[in-house]
């Protein structure tokens, strides 16, 4: 088959869970022997020169246009005040990008049309006349098409706003909310069938109304990237974090971490060190602590940071989709201590492959065991390698969505 994937940014390199879940969809469809387009809109923040994904080989093709999307007062103001579109959806509207859309499909066959993310669904909109899938002038005879649903985004930007003491950015966030579950609704109208990624997220489209099929496709991984280096020990009485800082939920996350839990801990085990990864770090987390707290910042190779610590902390209180860290660091043979929904959509079992606390109570307590080597560290991670690599192994994932755009593809005429 021929594929034309959408994607909001260009997927490499391979730093953020975002990236690693449209890369890996690509490299893995091409893999399997069938032919990838990528149409990505290069964005500042996440700039690549045309050929950054010539090693995925013949069979793939990347076509860029050059949009900015970095975010502005001026521009957050303007979208307030006179546009009804949620404004991190506005920032990829392209007239270029159209352009290029629809060029690609006058010019080229396509077997499907896979759209990444919430952020490129606008343009299923701009491929169906009237906005409606009904009114598709039969003349363009164009394929299925998939939103591949990473979060339900308009549940997350809820969480954040119940969350926010601050009654302007409680409002601000409420109203993003509800523009981004109105456009939502209408996204999922405009494509032939949805891959979420979770179970939890599929349920939750549905609830929204969304048409048949809804199906769940986790994100799968190349577990080549993640071989375990036999030479490299962690060093004991280490906790670590490593996530994109400039997205809310794991900020909210760590300013928990570190508001709730941490002074606690570090008076009651003062050796422990917490290191902290991540790109977009603020400023303000990068001065110098005296509390055993090191924010590296951001790190070229995030399994070579995962493996010099001991155990994982994942303090997600909003947010949807799956964390593709966690799996990443499972199949290192790390042990994590999560949130229930940082875990969320992941099949691991509460004390089996994982730790699952909610409450700093709750954290509190397991990090007390960790600390008095109560936590059977060794055996959660063997068992969480064991997981990932069983579960989430990208030949698998590409299996799943073949299959789903075999049952998109139009029977042949008699």
């Amino acid at each position: 088959m021929h594929i034309l994937q959408l994607c909001p940014r260009v997927p490499y390199p391979l730093t953020t869970g975002g990236a690693i879940a449209m890369y890996d969809v690509a490299a893995g469809l091409v893999q399997a022997g069938h032919r990838v387009t990528m149409l990505a809109i290069n964005t500042p923040k996440h700039h690549q020169p045309a050929d950054a994904l010539v090693h995925l080989g013949p069979n793939f093709w990347l076509v860029t246009v050059d949009v900015d999307t970095d975010i502005t007062p001026l521009r957050a103001l303007k979208n307030l005040l006179l546009s009804r579109q949620p404004y991190i959806v506005e920032r990829f509207i392209s007239p270029a990008v159209a352009a290029k859309f629809k060029e690609l499909l006058t010019t080229q066959s396509f077997d499907v049309v896979q759209l990444e993310g919430t952020f490129t669904a606008w343009y299923a909109g701009f491929l169906t006349a009237q906005g409606a899938k009904s009114n598709r002038p039969t003349a363009q005879n164009l394929p299925p098409i998939v939103l591949r649903a990473h979060n339900v985004e308009y549940s997350i930007w809820e969480m954040l706003a119940g969350r926010s003491g601050n009654p302007l950015k409680k409002w601000y966030l409420g109203d993003m909310a509800a523009r981004l579950k109105k456009f939502e609704k209408w996204m999922l109208h405009r494509v032939d069938a949805v891959a979420a990624i979770t179970d939890d997220d599929a349920q939750r489209l549905q609830a929204m109304g969304c048409p048949e099929p809804v199906v769940f496709i986790p994100a799968g991984v190349d577990f080549a990237r993640f071989q375990p280096d036999p030479l490299v020990k962690s060093k004991p009485r280490t906790l670590f974090m490593i996530g994109s800082l400039n997205w809310l939920p794991n900020l909210e996350g760590l300013h928990w971490l570190l508001r709730e839990v941490w002074p606690i801990l570090h008076a009651e085990m003062p050796d422990v060190e917490l290191h902290i990864a991540g790109s977009g770090t603020p400023d303000d987390l990068l001065r110098p602590r005296t509390d055993n707290v090191f924010v590296h910042g951001f790190v070229a190779s995030a399994p070579a940071f995962m493996q010099q610590y001991e155990l994982m902390l994942v303090p997600l209180l909003s947010g949807g989709g799956m964390r593709i860290k966690i799996i990443e660091a499972m199949a290192l043979g790390k042990a994590v201590l999560s949130t229930t929904l940082g875990a969320e959509g992941i099949a691991v079992r509460d004390g089996h492959d994982i730790v699952l606390r909610d409450t700093a109570a709750e954290w509190l307590d397991a990090l007390r065991a960790w600390g008095r080597q109560e936590l059977p560290v060794a055996a959660i991670g063997a068992a969480a390698a064991h997981t990932a690599t069983h579960t989430y192994d990208r030949r698998r994932v590409t299996g799943q969505f073949v299959d789903l755009y075999e049952r998109l593809r139009p029977v042949p005429a008699a």
